[in-house]
């Protein structure tokens, strides 16, 4: 008995709780097991999702980010999980952009220019010209912009973008200020050309090309234009009579004004006139003027219409006359021309006049050459010699890096251009 109070004393006195019966182990097993399924449920439990990291409201930053196109906004995007796409739209969003910003920049960088005349023979070959060096905006006056004749120059390649066709009439001032207006250079071209011996020349071939110019160079100076580039002709260098016999002539020689009235040569006196207050315009004003003389200009046709100068080349094909003079033809590729007068624009250091020459050619040489080229036409049979020959000497634009095509290039190019217009037969 003392044996079991010892023990029993034990139990209610030593550090060891006495066992519990099976109905308190129950209820204390099922607490603990309680807590912890309510622990692993609270575990397991997510969290409120903050709304500004939703799904929804990331892909809508991402996509405004993504629609800002900054490279650091992509990367960050990219950070927050944002797809390849999104980067990739950003990516093009910013390309294209910039793109736009360089096309903004390439039109503002581009040169206005215009070109008088821009129909004609030399001019729209100069248009071209222009058109491909990619840098200049043109504005070229016609008479009627919608005439099918000027239809060849809105085909050309560049033409759609940077090519202005605006209707003008040198004698109209106001036509051709309005022009001429904000462009940085000028080339004037345009001139009458007498098909046939005038029966007042005084008003149809003077008149035009002196008031022309001087509304042309008027409207220059009003515009502050930098440079204006006039194309005349070696009809104002190489009648003459005073000048020496057996020298080439060069740009000191001017055509004598009462020789060619006296001969009736209203053409030479038209350039002369208008190339001589050209100058004096210049030398009143500051005015920058740079003019070019070329010789007979041949070359293939780019208009519809045939000029007066590619007309003698015709006749010689198409056997006009059986017996010709056997006479020095000075004369010049259309599109060497084109060269010399940008080059006259573009090179600062240029000034004054110059001649536009190809080394001379007989007329039986180069009917001699024609024949060796497309010998199935129908040419003069008799040359008769003439002592008088003019020689134009083109040293001075040679110097400044002007380059000819050869005389044969020049030819047969004409030729193949006349059967292509239907011209030639």
């Amino acid at each position: 008995m003392s044996r079991e109070l010892t023990k029993a004393g034990s139990f209610s006195g030593g550090s060891r709780r006495p066992p519990l019966s099976s109905s308190h182990a129950d209820d204390r097993g099922q607490a603990s097991s309680t807590a912890c399924l309510h622990k692993r449920v609270q575990k397991k439990r997510p969290k409120p999702k903050d709304p500004r990291k939703s799904d929804l409201h990331r892909n809508s930053r991402q996509r405004s980010l993504a629609r800002r196109g900054t490279r650091t906004q992509v990367l960050r995007a990219e950070r927050r999980g944002g797809s390849c796409w999104l980067a990739s739209r950003a990516v093009k969003a910013r390309g294209e952009k910039d793109t736009s910003k360089s096309m903004e920049a390439a039109a503002a960088a581009r040169k206005s220019v215009c070109v008088t005349g821009a129909g004609g023979f030399i001019a729209s070959w100069l248009v071209k010209l222009l058109l491909s060096k990619g840098q200049y905006a043109v504005r070229g006056t016609v008479r009627d912009p919608g005439d099918a004749k000027n239809a060849h120059l809105k085909v050309l390649q560049g033409a759609e973008e940077r090519l202005q066709l605006v209707r003008a009439d040198l004698l109209d001032y106001d036509s051709v200020a309005s022009a001429i207006a904000g462009c940085e250079g000028v080339f004037h071209v345009a001139c009458p050309v007498p098909s046939g011996r005038s029966t007042n020349p005084e008003a149809e071939i003077i008149a035009p090309a002196v008031t022309g110019t001087l509304n042309v160079l008027k409207a220059c100076h009003e515009a502050k234009v930098k440079r204006v580039v006039m194309v005349s002709s070696g009809a104002a260098v190489g009648a003459n009579p005073n000048w020496p016999k057996g020298k080439a002539f060069d740009e000191d020689s001017w055509s004598d004004e009462d020789h060619c009235r006296k001969n009736g040569d209203w053409y030479y006196l038209s350039k002369t006139l208008a190339e001589r207050e050209a100058f004096a315009y210049a030398a009143k004003t500051g005015l920058d003027i740079v003019t070019v003389c070329p010789s007979l200009v041949i070359g293939p046709l780019m208009q519809s219409t045939v000029n007066s100068s590619s007309k003698v080349l015709l006749n010689y094909l198409k056997g006009e006359h059986e017996t010709v003079e056997n006479k020095l033809r000075n004369v010049v590729d259309v599109r060497d021309v084109a060269d010399a007068l940008l080059l006259a624009y573009e090179n600062a250091e240029m000034s004054g006049r110059y001649i536009c020459n190809a080394p001379p050619i007989t007329v039986s040489d180069m009917i001699n050459l024609l024949k060796t080229l497309y010998p199935t036409y129908i040419y003069p049979k008799n040359f008769t010699e003439v002592e008088e020959n003019i020689v134009f000497s083109s040293e001075k634009l040679h110097k400044l890096g002007w380059t000819l095509r050869p005389v044969g290039k020049t030819l047969g190019d004409s030729v193949e251009s006349y059967k292509a217009s239907g011209i030639l037969n």
